[in-house]
């Protein structure tokens, strides 16, 4: 069984939701998955990718993600796709300059909410997944932006907000390899 909350999380087609649904499916708990948040508040708040540059998409999407793991934080260890990290990063990622992204990530951690799970995942396992170009899909809804970039980014936060993690590249590319290995390193 999981010792800690697992966490996976990286830019756009890096396989996050395919290797938490094999995780969960390989050790029995698919009922203890938190499956990704940002499409279904798309959906229902009315964004679209034309969007995705705007904080407001980025708070909901946030608030979102931060209702969902608060609700789970009591129970057993939990298989989480993606986390509150994403729309910090994104947020980021998308300001017209360096100035506004400051501005923007200080706005989205300094909330109670979003320090508050920051203790929780300091004490949970983080996985950062690398970008593997052949595996970039443009599905409408994830935009194809620099993955190099959105990498470094969530390196780059991930640290900041002092948050260890390990790293999954193109070296364990196969699935059955990355389930293999995660469960190594969380059960």
């Amino acid at each position: 069984m999981l010792k800690k909350s697992v966490y996976i999380v990286g830019p756009s087609s890096t396989g996050k939701t395919t290797l938490c649904t094999a995780f969960a499916r390989r050790i029995g708990i698919e009922d203890r998955m938190v499956s990704e948040v940002a499409r279904r508040v798309m959906q229902t708040r009315g964004f679209t990718r034309l969007d995705f540059n705007r904080l407001e998409m980025q708070e909901a999407i946030l608030d979102a993600v931060l209702e969902k793991h608060e609700a789970k934080l009591r129970e057993s260890p939990t298989i989480y796709d993606r986390s509150a990290i994403d729309p910090v990063v994104y947020a980021l990622l998308t300001a017209k300059d360096e100035g506004e992204g400051r501005w923007r990530k200080q706005y989205l951690v300094n909330t109670p909410r979003f320090r508050s799970v920051l203790e929780v995942y300091r004490q949970s396992i983080f996985i950062l997944l690398k970008p593997v170009r052949e595996w970039v899909v443009d599905d409408d809804v994830r935009s194809i932006e620099s993955l190099d970039q959105c990498y470094e980014v969530f390196r780059s936060v991930l640290k900041e907000c002092g948050i260890e993690f390990r790293e999954i590249g193109v070296d364990v590319g196969f699935l059955e390899e990355r389930v293999t290995w995660l469960m190594g390193l969380c059960i």
